[in-house]
């Protein structure tokens, strides 16, 4: 039979697992928008590359919370 500890150490995989991928997930859906408007913008006008590249950039904080997140909950310090 599991016992309690083994069932709240799984519970807290899962959810790490699941805060990590949503992370991932919401940087890849930002980021195709971006890109391909990113992509005509520089199409249109070369001098705005930099404006674009910061604008792409943004949405990598989504998986570092993610990673901070899931990590926070595997240490327990939630």
């Amino acid at each position: 039979m599991a016992t309690a500890t083994a069932i709240t150490n799984a519970a807290a995989i899962i959810a790490a697992g699941i805060a990590i991928a949503g992370g991932l997930i919401g940087t890849g859906m930002a980021q195709s928008g971006i890109g391909a408007s990113g992509m005509g913008i520089i199409a249109e006008d070369r001098s705005k590359f930099v404006t674009v590249l910061i604008f792409f950039v943004i949405p990598e904080t989504l998986w570092i919370l993610g990673f901070v997140l899931g990590y926070i909950i595997l240490k327990g310090i939630i």
